[in-house]
């Protein structure tokens, strides 16, 4: 689906870098609009002109803007809302907690009793604001075990990447020992200069071959394996074989000529491009009509002689 700007119409296929921008409010508009209404800083919507601030448009993240909306007030709401099942005697609390949590978001994203819904949040905020700050500055289980995990992956990327390092200077110091060795041999030794640079070539190809793989599994050295081309036999057409249970219908090009188009619709230049011909309709109610006419109930498939 297209993305539009609900004002001025623009699309993102006319205007490759027109970007959507949301609010509070969760309508979209295209920048080019946010500055043009909103110059002095404020304004309405167009949609539902509810005051908004051209501070709070955000570039939108998802193709239906009421999910941006909703993410939003969930962040929100979320900020204070911030107990954790720690904080209940039961797990039934705790649940009944979530709840409340879901409505509110689903009462604000849907605007479904958004002062009674204002009235409970402002309410929980008085009630709970001791509880609120000392959450803030506590982590939970869940945020806890995704640190572990964060820490465990980064472990292992330096692990990989001083791997890599070390192999790419070993390398490097096996070409430089070699192409000394090769210098010395062509300057102060007594084989052909050939026989020399063959010998050399061969050692370099072994030691490729022979290099070690990372702790992921993959190989630094190795050739890909040569595609094998197809050698399956060429595709042979063939009618298939249909059994009617009736009288064969006539063929569809002698349609007109035996009468069975006299009541048809001719067809116009319009739908003869589109590769219609009246035709096909009559031949189609023909084979329709004379399709079963040799059935017997409780026979089989057996044809009438």
């Amino acid at each position: 689906m297209d993305q539009v700007c609900p004002r001025c119409k623009t699309t993102k296929y006319r205007n490759p870098n027109m970007k959507l921008m949301v609010n509070v409010c969760g309508h979209n508009i295209c920048e080019s609009c946010v500055e043009l209404l909103f110059v002095k800083g404020s304004g309405a919507c167009p949609e539902c002109n509810i005051p908004l601030r051209r501070t709070n448009f955000r570039l939108q993240l998802f193709e239906d803007a009421s999910i941006d909306k909703e993410v939003d007030i969930r962040r929100r709401i979320l900020k204070d809302f911030n107990k954790h099942e720690e904080d209940f005697e039961t797990l039934r609390e705790f649940n009944d907690y979530l709840e409340m949590v879901e409505d509110i978001i689903f009462n604000l994203t849907n605007n479904l009793d958004i002062l009674e819904t204002n009235k409970k949040i402002q309410s929980y905020k008085e009630n709970n604001k001791e509880v609120t700050v000392k959450n803030r500055s506590k982590q939970s289980k869940d945020s806890l075990e995704i640190g572990d995990i964060l820490a465990m992956e980064q472990k292992q990327s330096k692990q990989i990447k001083l791997e890599m390092k070390v192999l790419e200077e070993a390398e490097k110091v096996a070409k430089i020992k070699n192409k000394e060795k090769l210098i010395d041999d062509l300057m102060f030794g007594d084989k052909n200069a050939s026989k020399i640079l063959e010998e050399h070539r061969v050692t370099v190809a072994r030691e490729e071959k022979s290099k070690m793989p990372f702790s992921t599994g993959l190989e630094t050295g190795g050739a890909l394996p040569v595609p094998v081309a197809a050698t399956d036999e060429m595709y042979v057409y063939s009618a298939p074989v249909v059994d009617v249970e009736g009288p064969l219908p006539p063929l569809q090009e002698d349609l007109h000529q035996a009468g069975f188009t006299h009541h048809i619709k001719t067809a116009n230049s319009q739908e003869r491009a589109g590769g219609y011909e009246e035709t096909m309709g009559c031949y189609r109610a023909v084979q329709e009509a004379m399709a079963g006419l040799y059935f017997v109930p409780g026979a089989g498939a057996g044809k009438v002689e």
